[in-house]
């Protein structure tokens, strides 16, 4: 995609500049406080809670306008160290038939030709590598497995907040994660002839329940 995106499935900064320019900036004060509120929480195993977890991919439409969609059933687990946050892990699966344009028609339409998703039912990210970029932000990157490919990609990762749920009872972690890839590499080639763009971008949102 053309944009800017994140698994959280790749790093360049499009999305990031967006991001800034319509978020405030934090102060110090506030970074502060997000360092001390990760550092607080409890290590271990924590689940994707689906309900409030999106992954969204944007693309270039001929020109015309930035093209967006969403998969709708992901699920996974991170091994969570917030006191050493570089020595914590992602394990997560996109379920390749949840992608969501509004259009059934055209949600199998991609699922079958784009994602192939009939031999290929998952998309897997399993994170290799993380990188501090300062206390509550850093880089990882992991191997993406789509349409029965495997590829190294890189996502900027934000540590958003953790509290516990007051709907749940458990530990809840949340964090924002940009990247993008070139589809072409992994196979996915439908229409770039006709001016679809070949960089996607991934915009991901999600938020962990601690296991018990």
């Amino acid at each position: 995609m053309r944009h800017t995106f994140i698994l959280a499935l790749a790093a360049p900064a499009t999305l990031i500049a967006f991001a800034a320019m319509t978020a405030t900036a934090a102060t110090p004060a506030a970074d502060a406080a997000k360092a001390a509120n990760l550092a607080a929480q409890p290590a271990g195993v924590y689940e994707v809670e689906p309900t409030h977890t999106s992954v969204h991919w944007r693309l270039d439409h001929s020109g015309l306008s930035t093209y967006t969609a969403r998969f709708d059933k992901i699920s996974g687990t991170i091994n969570f160290n917030p006191q050493n946050p570089t020595a914590s892990s992602a394990d997560i699966t996109i379920d390749a038939t949840s992608v969501n344009t509004g259009l059934p028609k055209f949600d199998a339409e991609i699922a079958k030709q784009v994602f192939k998703a009939e031999a290929n039912p998952t998309i897997t990210f399993k994170s290799t590598k993380l990188t501090s970029t300062s206390a509550t932000t850093g880089t990882m990157t992991g191997d993406l497995t789509v349409a029965g490919v495997t590829k190294p990609v890189t996502l900027n990762v934000t540590y958003n907040t953790g509290r516990k749920s007051p709907f749940r009872g458990v530990q809840n972690v949340g964090f924002s994660a940009t990247g993008s890839i070139k589809r072409s590499e992994w196979g996915m080639n439908n229409w770039i002839n006709f001016g679809i763009g070949d960089q996607v971008d991934l915009i991901i949102e999600t938020e962990f329940l601690k296991k018990d």
